[in-house]
């Protein structure tokens, strides 16, 4: 606690106040804001006109224009903030959209306001305009287009990959904040509420804190924008009889400086396991007020509700139980099972089994959510900004499931072949915190220097009443009766985590083209922990604390080295607890951190006057005093995860019709010194971990083709094999799959005046209605997570 009170009396004395970094104007070109004027302390505009080479000689003042500063020695007033006017805000636009959409700023990857081809690192924005075509309804959706990321369901949570690492190995941050292991706070979102996804590749605990060794996942949602308002509604079905609609709003309004957004979404959707569904709301609304050419202030609120009925996985089968029906092409290898003594030999996916679910008639998954922010940006001189925010998270989520549906040879259990087990638990998480940074513009030697120094601090209080008993029975493969959970007792975990954070961030132009990017952060928190069991009495070893001084950052360069090509290398750093997720470490686990570093290069290219962009990178990332997760809830002692990569991303749109885009990411991820009584797991893979994936697509546009502009388009993902545990006995082989889209635009006409574009989608997903495994929780490893299969969409859009 120490640590917390200690920063927010300094961050008081900062802010006279309390607050969070004023979010502004979405990603894409198309808002009104993208256009606004940029303040005189910003970073210089990077454009996407035809790279022209500069000439060498130039004035002060024409270099200071260029750079986007203010003369020091012609020192104009201090210009209004806007939505665009400072760098610090949250997600301006500099120029026009570029092909990787690489225009946006990107605060989950760097304090200083910079772009993804400013920083020396892979940075990606997927943005709302992207979301909108490709159809990501899902924040699940949304990652998997990113460049080397898969992402799955697992029984208790959401998981991600990422450059070779999995599960609470990647951050997951809202709005720049992190809530904790993303296995137990990650939700699965709509997409409509967000303004754009952002990617921050490798260790990046300089940015997003513990855990960031693969890398950080940031959803960012709608902010004010200032101009008109702009009003934007959705409504859409598909061949499961799902529906999802929306409804979004925002502009100035009539009191002066005042700009608001709104967004509401719903869905109802509907699995293509039997008798699965998930129900989503999510609220979402912003006030931004300028209550002074220097000085703005931001309120947010934010609410979702996720009721689900869940799926969780298909068990593994013997190849000679299921006979005729065993499948190819979704599962191969051999499998002792984890869960009873079992030998299963070859395994395969019954064919049977497709859509069964195993789950009991009276299971569900439920999470309340809302958060509350506020806070302040004050431009105190022309180069001095201090910005403020402070926040407040609660969340309720309850899981009550049957998760272990695995296979027993057991010749008397042969007409119920299916051990399944029970579990419950249920968390409430209150979190209160409050980041506060300076950012400082100046000179250094003649150089542009940009400093950002900040605090952040949080006090989180995290409660698990969990099962104390486990029902557990036997079924049918085929037709189960699902039956219900049976009795239930309880018992209790707490944790409670106080975190200070000190963050140095800067950059040094040492020439117009040539820049050195780096920064620190000292993160001492603390735990206290207890745990009780069914009758109240406390367990060995409990209530404890323990603490942790890490300390991590990153330091790069990046070289303009031709107009429009920028070369880049970085060493970056990440350290995260070794025995998995804070909120469960016990007393006998080792409570060391790992450590993780990265070193990374890569160029990255905007040309043909910015109608073609593309980015290349190479890793090697390792992570030492790591734990496996195994069967049965249990971690072991996995040494170290080495991990090796290249990733290339590329789009053009060579006419005006056409566009073109893909992404390919190659990694080698073992694990080293993985050693145990009875053998060694040195040299496998991490489970869930393909070492390709490749995204494709395109789409043509018919501008005249008779009565109304016309799109279509396909998109192709191609994920290699992973292994379902660290034994790599069981492989989820390679699959493709392929969307196909089209879309008609209405503009605005006589008979529908209030419209000013109506847009009507047409899509299908799994065009071949391939049958795959998607994911498998290294947990419950005798069973894997199938693919959705194959879904038809209508949809229809409105801006008005």
């Amino acid at each position: 606690m120490r640590y917390l009170f200690c920063s927010v009396s300094v961050a008081g004395l900062l802010m006279a106040g309390a607050g969070v970094p004023l979010f502004v104007a979405q990603a894409q070109a198309q808002t009104p804001s993208s256009s606004a004027k940029p303040a005189a302390n910003s970073l210089p505009p990077v454009t996407v006109d035809a790279p022209q080479r500069q000439p060498k000689a130039r004035s002060t003042a024409a270099s200071n224009a260029q750079r986007g500063r203010v003369s020091r020695t012609n020192r104009t007033p201090r210009p209004p903030i806007t939505a665009e006017a400072s760098p610090q805000s949250q997600g301006p636009q500099r120029g026009p959209a570029t092909p990787l959409n690489t225009n946006v700023v990107t605060l989950s990857a760097s304090r200083l306001g910079l772009t993804p081809r400013e920083i020396p690192a892979s940075v990606e924005a997927v943005g709302a305009e992207t979301i909108r075509e490709q159809g990501y309804h899902t924040t699940i959706d949304a990652v998997k287009g990113a460049t080397g990321v898969t992402a799955g369901d697992a029984p208790n949570d959401v998981s991600f990959s990422m450059r070779g690492f999995q599960g609470n190995q990647v951050n997951v941050t809202y709005n720049g904040i992190n809530i904790g292991p993303t296995g137990f706070t990650a939700l699965t979102m709509e997409t409509f509420n967000l303004d754009r996804v952002e990617f921050l590749k490798g260790p990046s605990s300089l940015m997003s804190g513990q855990g960031a060794v693969g890398g950080a996942i940031n959803y960012v949602t709608k902010a004010p924008h200032t101009g008109p308002i702009q009003n934007e509604a959705f409504v859409g079905f598909d061949s499961f009889g799902s529906y999802r609609a929306g409804y979004g709003s925002g502009g100035s309004t009539n009191i002066k400086g005042l700009d608001y957004r709104f967004d509401i979404s719903r869905s109802d959707v509907n699995g293509f396991i039997n008798d699965t569904d998930a129900r989503n709301l999510h609220v979402s609304g912003q006030l931004d007020y300028r209550l002074s050419e220097s000085f703005k202030v931001f309120g947010a609120l934010e609410y979702k509700d996720y009721q689900a009925h869940v799926y969780e996985g298909t068990p593994l089968v013997p190849v000679a139980f299921s006979g005729p029906y065993a499948t190819n092409g979704i599962v191969s290898g051999t499998k002792v099972s984890d869960y009873n003594p079992s030998n299963l030999g070859a395994v395969t996916i019954d064919s049977r089994t497709l859509t069964t679910n195993y789950n009991v008639l009276d299971n569900h998954k439920t999470i309340k959510e809302t958060w509350a922010r506020g806070g302040f940006e004050w431009n105190l001189t022309n180069d001095v900004t201090l910005r403020s925010q402070t926040y407040e998270y609660n969340a309720s989520r309850d899981w009550y499931n049957n998760e272990v549906s695995a296979f027993n040879t057991d010749i008397t259990r042969v007409n119920n072949p299916i051990d399944r087990e029970r579990f419950f638990v249920h968390h409430n998480q209150n979190t209160v915190g409050n980041n506060t940074d300076v950012t400082w513009n100046s000179r250094f030697f003649g150089m542009e220097n940009r400093l950002v120094t900040g605090v952040e601090a949080y006090h989180l209080d995290f409660t698990r009443p969990g099962a104390a008993n486990f029902p557990s029975d036997h079924v049918a493969l085929v037709d189960p009766d699902r039956g219900y959970y049976g009795s239930l007792t309880t018992k209790r975990q707490t944790a409670t985590i106080d975190s200070v954070a000190f963050n140095l961030e800067d950059r040094l132009k040492i020439t117009p083209t040539f820049a050195l990017i780096g920064g620190l952060r000292y993160n001492p928190f603390e735990l206290d922990r207890t745990s009780t069991d069914k009758f109240g009495a406390s367990n060995a070893g409990f209530p404890y604390s323990a603490s942790w001084q890490p300390v991590t950052g990153r330091i790069g360069y990046t070289w303009e080295a031709l107009p429009g090509m920028t070369f880049y290398s970085q060493y970056a750093t990440a350290s995260d607890l070794s025995a998995d997720s804070i909120f469960l470490l016990s007393p006998t686990q080792r409570l060391t951190l790992t450590t993780a570093r990265s070193y990374e290069t890569g160029v990255k290219n905007l040309l043909w006057n910015g109608r073609a962009e593309w980015t290349f990178s190479a890793f090697d990332i390792e992570r030492d005093n790591v734990y496996s997760a195994q069967a049965g809830q249990t971690l072991n002692l996995a040494g170290k995860v080495k991990s090796q990569g290249v990733e290339f991303a590329a789009a053009v749109r060579p006419i005006p019709e056409l566009k073109l885009w893909g992404n390919v990411a190659y990694v080698h991820a073992r694990y080293a010194d993985y050693d145990f009584t009875g053998g060694s797991f040195s040299g496998n893979a991490p489970p869930n971990i393909p070492a390709l994936i490749v995204n494709g697509g395109a789409s043509y546009r018919f501008l005249n083709p008779g009565w109304l502009p016309v799109e279509a388009g396909i998109s192709v993902r191609h994920v290699g094999d992973r292994y379902t545990t660290d034994a790599n006995t069981v492989t989820m082989l390679a699959y493709t799959t392929a969307d196909a889209f089209a879309f008609v635009d209405i503009p605005k006409s006589k008979a529908f005046p209030t419209f000013d574009n109506t847009r009507v989608t047409f899509r299908v997903r799994n065009l071949t209605d391939r049958k795959y495994a998607a994911w498998s929780d290294p947990f419950y490893p005798d069973q894997i997570f199938l693919g959705a299969a194959r879904t038809y969409e209508i949809e229809t859009s409105f801006k008005f």
